[in-house]
């Protein structure tokens, strides 16, 4: 996995929603534009190697939920567990489609999955501001760009009820509502200036799992 970018100090002085944003920019953009991401797309990539990356999903989502349930009663993160967020219940529904009812069996992580998931578990279930980093990082991704996902299997390959759920958020009645809402309360959390640092650098880090994850779907 390659090193995060260095955290510029000057980006603590604004709201924290936008340091986020400003500061995973560069992150975001290698992500969006990796190979998977591109190959997928560019519809060179086929349901089949699309449900490789669910798979993955699955072993992610797993432990950041039980990190939410693990944060419920702390006085920071608590703020931040949203049950009309979890995705373990979709994807269950989506892998059960694309690789049959025996898809427990079936699905594996890759290496990079793997070293992802022990990080959550290193950071997320006792320090809040690590579960915020790897919840950001997904979550809002989801509600946002991974929309594109789902409407690329619909028109695709024709899937949009199991094989697809992962994508729809039917407990949120307004997305960008919601998104105003998440970023409000990043903005409202009295962190202290270091521990937005930290927070960043951590956002950081999980951006650079989810490279490594689209990476290791095409090795």
């Amino acid at each position: 996995m390659a090193a995060p970018l260095a955290v510029d100090s000057d980006l603590t002085q604004t709201p924290f929603s936008t340091t986020l944003r400003e500061s995973t920019r560069r992150a975001h953009d290698r992500a969006h534009h990796s190979r998977y991401m591109r190959e997928l797309f560019n519809g060179d990539l086929d349901l089949t190697e699309y449900a490789r990356l669910a798979a993955q999903y699955w072993f992610i989502y797993q432990a950041i939920e039980e990190a939410a349930d693990a944060m419920r009663r702390d006085p920071v993160g608590g703020r931040f567990v949203f049950d009309e967020l979890r995705r373990v219940p979709a994807l269950a529904a989506d892998l059960e489609f694309l690789y049959g009812e025996q898809w427990r069996d079936r699905v594996t992580p890759v290496p990079a999955t793997e070293d992802y998931v022990r990080r959550i578990r290193a950071v997320a279930f006792d320090w809040a501001g690590g579960y915020v980093a790897h919840h950001y990082t997904r979550y809002l991704g989801d509600l946002a760009g991974g929309q594109a996902v789902r409407k690329l299997l619909a028109k695709a390959h024709g899937v949009e009820g199991p094989g697809a759920l992962f994508y729809h958020f039917d407990d949120i009645d307004n997305v960008p509502a919601f998104r105003k809402r998440y970023k409000a309360l990043l903005d409202d959390t009295p962190w202290t200036g270091a521990e937005r640092d930290r927070i960043v650098t951590e956002t950081l880090v999980a951006f650079e799992f989810n490279i490594a994850v689209l990476d290791d779907l095409v090795q």
